[in-house]
């Protein structure tokens, strides 16, 4: 196995030790990087109806200890307030329940409209998929955590419906946005999240991090 991981961090130039080379990008250091495909865990159901496993908890649960956790809004709400501008409030929400508002989709740069008549038009993806998270150590968590994993903020995009939906449980090897910008903001969240979790990454994974990375300027516009 240690062979194996040596060979992964060789491939992408050792970059995620901070032991190798001083060039190495300081973005992936600290990053589990490994050549050894997920053995894909069975037990993944993310529904929470009758007779499904449910095991990242009720979606958008504020029963966690994450950032927002506790605040009397769900965590779908929670990204709508964060990410929305000129936002307008169900009344006697406590400004939780968002109605209307509007923002630019970090994917694809769109600027969007979002009214709660068509609220299905809008979601929250998570950039590190749970079904990808589930096969790649979550499976072994506690419940708790897989919770606070899954309503985390420092892992959720608002974005449209359709671009979700082309993304769907995809990481970067085979996904990327299309604007510039939000893919650069993608790829920092991305490594973010997997440093904090604790979630290995392969090495097509890490060289499309290391690549794009590189291609970001300091204020997260690809250059």
């Amino acid at each position: 196995m240690m062979k194996r991981v040596a060979a992964a961090l060789a491939v992408i130039g050792c970059l995620a030790t901070a032991a190798c080379s001083s060039a190495a990008r300081p973005d992936l250091v600290g990053v589990i990087v490994t050549d050894t495909p997920p053995v894909t865990q069975p037990g993944y159901h993310r529904s929470c109806a009758q007779g499904e496993g449910c095991v990242f908890g009720p979606a958008w649960s504020d029963d966690v200890t994450v950032r927002y956790g506790h605040n009397g809004c769900d965590t779908r709400n929670d990204m709508l307030n964060q990410s929305l501008d000129g936002k307008t409030h169900r009344a006697g929400t406590h400004e939780c329940v968002v109605l209307s508002g509007t923002f630019r989709d970090p994917y694809s740069g769109a600027q969007v409209d979002f009214v709660k008549e068509r609220a299905y038009e809008v979601q929250v993806d998570h950039v590190f998929p749970l079904a990808v998270a589930w096969d790649r150590g979550a499976a072994q968590w506690s419940l708790e955590r897989r919770r606070d994993f899954a309503n985390d903020p420092d892992n959720l995009v608002v974005t449209t419906r359709s671009v979700n939906q082309n993304k769907r449980a995809r990481t970067p090897s085979s996904w990327l946005p299309t604007d510039a910008a939000g893919r650069c903001q993608y790829l920092r969240t991305f490594i973010t999240v997997v440093r904090t979790y604790q979630l290995p990454i392969s090495t097509a994974e890490a060289k499309v991090a290391s690549e794009g990375l590189a291609a970001c300027s300091p204020t997260g516009v690809s250059v």
